[in-house]
């Protein structure tokens, strides 16, 4: 799972001391020097560009908001996806206050629709990695309606979403999955600065549950 493996990647950066988008960097430079096998499945100069250009736009190395901040990068339908996610404990409650997503999907054909796909990912994935859990019992499934299955509020969603776009000369690629995914990890490596317990699985609240 994506949000396991960038939590992954934060806790090795926390153990050696670096930074986690420089550390990020760091291994995609040497996929790039050093590539395993004859054809990689990424692109790495791409990955690394949007990372950057997340760093760029969140203001990452001078942040003063107070927040706890998480950052996640994905690549899928061959296009690439970075997230910065802000975070504050409100009684005990986990507020997302701002996304910054960086994307490289191409040529972007409509930027208002492209912007809005990016959003909805993002909502959708804090909802789900928050509150998603669907549980089976003699192999079907417990949780049948809405009612039942736990899905994010519009007073949930972020209070600000801010989507960039790298620029290049690319055929379009995917865009209605590549923001999903890295904003489990984004959201859970900001969960751990905010608490300093590391989640690896979801929903990472059960209903009823908050932080302590």
């Amino acid at each position: 799972m994506a949000g396991a493996e960038q939590s992954f990647l934060d806790e090795l950066a926390s153990d050696i001391g670096k930074d986690p988008i420089d550390f990020r960097l760091e291994l995609l430079q040497k996929a790039k020097d050093n590539p395993v096998g004859e054809k990689n499945d990424y692109d790495p100069d791409r990955y690394a560009g949007v990372l950057k250009l997340v760093r760029e736009k969140s203001n990452w190395d001078n942040t003063s908001n107070g927040a706890s901040r998480g950052v996640s990068a994905y690549f899928c339908h061959n296009s690439y996806a970075a997230h910065v996610l802000d975070l504050k404990i409100v009684g005990g409650d986990p507020i997302v206050e701002k996304v910054t997503c960086a994307i490289d999907c191409g040529i972007v054909i409509n930027p208002d629709a492209a912007a809005n796909m990016a959003e909805g990912g993002i909502v959708d994935g804090i909802g789900n990695a928050l509150y998603g859990e669907l549980t089976f019992k003699d192999g079907k499934p417990q949780k049948s309606n809405f009612d039942q299955y736990r899905m994010t509020r519009m007073s949930e969603a972020p209070k600000e979403i801010d989507v960039h776009f790298v620029k290049n000369d690319i055929d379009p690629t995917g865009l209605g999955e590549p923001p999903f995914p890295p904003v489990f990890g984004a959201l859970a490596n900001a969960m751990f600065e905010a608490t300093g317990k590391r989640y690896y699985e979801q929903p990472f609240l059960k209903e009823g549950k908050i932080l302590g």
